[in-house]
């Protein structure tokens, strides 16, 4: 029968490592609690697909071209006589819509960008409520090796005495 004893330095875990999400090797692990993916509604994705796309400046370059060739077209190609000759009233129409429809659009993204937030901070509060407990079983451990130091330098010091005591009378003739 061996008896095993626990290492004195075990080595730290704050224990994520036995987590099935987590992945050593990919710094944009996703946090627990938080849903991606598969987890997500149809319109959980569109929200997050619409403001990935409208907030880019890809999106804003081609909505800047599609203008330019609007314009273009109706102008030049069609020498002003065009299915929207100038002042582009059929343009100004979409723009009027899209601008309606874009306020509509940013405040959805903005509902799905603060459920993530708050999924993310549900997730940041449980973590640190885990590493309060880690912190605060350390921090006893500390005070209980603290006092038995402090045990330790006093019965050092005891012997310390008890030999220098039996020392003199040792060499007392």
């Amino acid at each position: 029968m061996t008896d095993e004893k626990e290492p004195l330095f075990p080595e730290w875990t704050d224990g994520v490592e036995d987590e099935e999400w987590y992945d050593p090797n990919n710094p944009w692990t996703p946090l627990p609690g938080v849903r991606t993916g598969a987890e997500l509604t149809r319109g959980e994705k569109a929200a997050d697909s619409v403001r990935n796309r409208m907030g880019s400046w890809s999106f804003v370059f081609a909505f800047l071209s599609f203008m330019v060739v609007w314009a273009g077209v109706n102008v030049f190609w069609l020498n002003n006589k065009g299915f929207d000759p100038y002042p582009f009233i059929l343009l100004n129409l979409f723009l009027s819509m899209l601008a309606g429809l874009q306020g509509a659009i940013l405040l959805i993204a903005a509902k799905r960008a603060d459920a993530i937030a708050a999924e993310q901070a549900l997730s940041h509060l449980s973590i640190s409520k885990a590493s309060s407990v880690v912190i605060h079983k350390l921090e006893k451990e500390l005070h209980e090796t603290k006092a038995a130091t402090l045990a330790l330098h006093e019965l050092v010091r005891s012997v310390q005495s008890l030999i220098t005591i039996e020392r003199e009378r040792n060499d007392r003739p």
